[in-house]
């Protein structure tokens, strides 16, 4: 087990209606004037953004509001959202929404005491230093940022968009409000979508090669087994609450770091999917889908028995004790199945990529020294491979 430092100091309030007390919680955090930064129509056709405000007005806070912010937020939003908040003084940004939103709100956090680019911070040229404080009504269980250090932002430079992250404690957000009967009405894709995000969160953090871990490695099992069984259940019920909060509770579960504070991670996956998702715009839980099985098929030799530990202890295969790696390839083969079943694309095809573009995408990764991951440390023919075999997958 590794060193390590742990501290998310993110105030929950989890449950229903917890949303009409946001007024109240901005105040005793200290807010006095708040950005409400959402997305599109949902939020007011829905009325929570109606019932925000009112609890908002109701605690004597003053607000403006920033709408139209998109899947994989853009960098035009949040320079708009900086402008905003230093001429109207804010000091608490109030994200309505999903992951997009609340990086989106993070971003702007990071710009507004910042006097250079705010871009600085994605590009790793500078280390943020002060922030606003961030607040979110999350509405969607996917990108688990109402819980985590990151944030992620899309910025067009030369006519090719760059899509690039910033970890930092300051990304931490001050509280979340979590109603998982705010998911209710979401898409089915939508909610697959964010299922296989949660699950390609702790994979990132559960294949490792720290060793070790075993506290650790059961609660990511546990998770793990938890969406298995949910994700099913919400898609055939979307109004199952109790499926819908152990979803949203993964969500934070999966994303804090609490399943990755004692080892080695790996990202390959999702730093492979960024390219994707910046190259095509598509959903990053169906990107994921098509891309994490083809790593893990390029990966598994590496640590068999890791792979049917997977197999066995979260997608309940039976162990082939004399072929272990029949196991392993089992377990891959049930994760591709509950994905595919739940609606998820598993090849380029479905997901609307174009096999020929895989030079460029791997071109975007880095350059030839470039490396990713911590696993299986891949260079750029490596991430071609991992592509194609994602491109080149049938169905059964």
């Amino acid at each position: 087990m590794n060193n390590f430092n742990f501290c998310r100091p993110t105030d929950f309030y989890f449950g229903r209606g917890e949303e009409n007390q946001t007024g109240e919680i901005c105040k005793k955090h200290g807010a006095t004037k708040v950005l409400i930064h959402y997305g599109g129509k949902s939020a007011i056709k829905s009325g929570l953004l109606s019932r925000v405000q009112e609890s908002l007005d109701d605690a004597g806070i003053s607000y403006v509001t920033l709408g139209g912010v998109l899947p994989n937020p853009r960098a035009e939003l949040v320079y708009e959202g900086i402008k905003i908040c230093r001429e109207q003084q804010v000091d608490l940004v109030l994200a309505v929404g999903g992951g997009s939103v609340i990086d989106s709100a993070k971003a702007i956090a990071l710009g507004v005491p910042y006097e250079g680019d705010f871009w600085d911070f994605f590009m790793g040229i500078r280390k943020p230093e002060r922030a606003l404080k961030v607040g979110c009504v999350l509405t969607i269980a996917a990108a688990g940022s109402e819980g985590s250090t990151s944030c992620v932002i899309n910025r067009e430079i030369n006519g090719v968009v760059k899509k690039r992250g910033c970890g930092n404690q300051l990304n931490v957000c001050t509280f979340s409000i979590l109603n998982p009967e705010l998911t209710f009405t979401l898409p089915p894709f939508q909610t697959a979508c964010g299922a296989c995000d949660i699950m390609c969160h702790v994979f990132e953090r559960y294949f490792t090669n720290t060793r070790g871990v075993k506290v650790t490695d059961e609660l990511c099992e546990g998770v793990l087994r938890t969406m298995v069984q949910m994700l099913p259940r919400v898609m055939r019920d979307p109004c199952d609450y109790d499926a819908r909060a152990n979803i949203m509770w993964a969500s934070t579960l999966a994303h804090n770091n609490l399943l990755g504070a004692d080892r080695e991670q790996d990202w390959a996956s999702h730093h492979i999917e960024h390219e994707l998702s910046a190259l095509y715009d598509c959903a990053h839980g169906a990107g994921l889908a098509v891309v994490t099985p083809a790593w893990m098929t390029y990966v598994y030799k590496h640590d068999v028995m890791r792979f049917a530990q997977f197999a066995v202890n979260v997608m309940g295969c039976q162990m082939d004790y004399a072929y272990p790696e029949n196991t392993a390839l089992a377990g891959i083969a049930a994760l591709r199945q509950l994905w595919g079943n739940a609606g998820l694309p598993l090849n380029f095809e479905e997901l609307g990529a174009k096999r020929e573009d895989i030079p460029v995408l791997a071109d975007r990764i880095g350059d030839d020294d470039h490396t990713e991951g911590k696993f299986v440390v891949l260079r750029k023919p490596d991430v071609a491979a991992i592509l194609t075999l994602a491109a080149d997958y049938q169905r059964p």
